[in-house]
């Protein structure tokens, strides 16, 4: 398989997207792959590993057009980068099925690798770089920083009541905390807890600050 060619395509699809599913956020991601990987794999596992990597947001529907790429747009690149029927196979099946949002009904079943990869993708939405991303992502979509609306179960909301009663803060109760929960390897769920005990902190900190400023006005 021609990783290079793989490699090229993700990075000029997602260098300047603007959400924080950028080209940058695949290569951390690919960091956390490697940090949570046995080192059983063989060299085959880390090339689809690596493949599905820089291409899962490839095909995120929260992406403008200009970013985003059809399953038959991946499926061509891999039959030019001369990808055997199986990784081709393993690579669709694992950027097809692990969004948080393709789980929200029940947990899609993954193989191994694929455990590995969304464990990967998930880490990268916690800790430090998860809070940075999490306004950065509010930001580019109009989303309050907070407002007076509760947190609500994601599975009743709606494009339009999300839409509306959007913020940044409840993004944390909604999605954000609950990830260390749906970790798949021992490892990543480690490095979760960790990373969410950090958000946790730093919501205390952010709640203090709120106060203090209404106090003061």
């Amino acid at each position: 398989m021609d990783l290079e060619q793989i490699y090229n395509f993700a990075k000029e699809k997602l260098e300047t997207e603007g959400t924080g599913h950028d080209w940058l956020h695949a290569l951390r991601v690919e960091k956390n792959a490697q940090a949570i990987s046995p080192s059983e794999l063989s060299p085959s596992d880390v090339e689809i590993i690596k493949a599905s990597v820089w291409l899962h947001d490839t095909i995120d529907p929260k992406l403008a057009p200009t970013h985003r790429v059809t399953i038959t747009d991946i499926q061509g690149l891999l039959n030019q980068a001369r990808a055997n029927k199986k990784e081709s196979q393993e690579i669709i099946e694992i950027i097809q099925n692990i969004s948080y949002s393709k789980n929200l009904e029940g947990k899609r079943s993954l193989s191994s690798l694929g455990q590995i990869v969304q464990d990967a993708d998930r880490l990268d939405a916690l800790g430090a770089i998860g809070i940075a991303r999490a306004f950065y992502y509010g930001g580019s979509k109009n989303h309050a920083l907070y407002n007076d609306k509760k947190a609500r179960d994601v599975r009743q909301l709606t494009e339009v009541n999300y839409r509306e009663h959007a913020s940044v803060l409840n993004h944390f109760y909604e999605k954000l905390l609950s990830l260390k929960d749906l970790m798949n390897t021992s490892l990543g769920k480690k490095m979760a807890i960790e990373r969410t005990k950090f958000m946790e902190e730093y919501l205390t900190h952010f709640y203090q600050e709120i106060e203090m400023k209404e106090s003061i006005d």
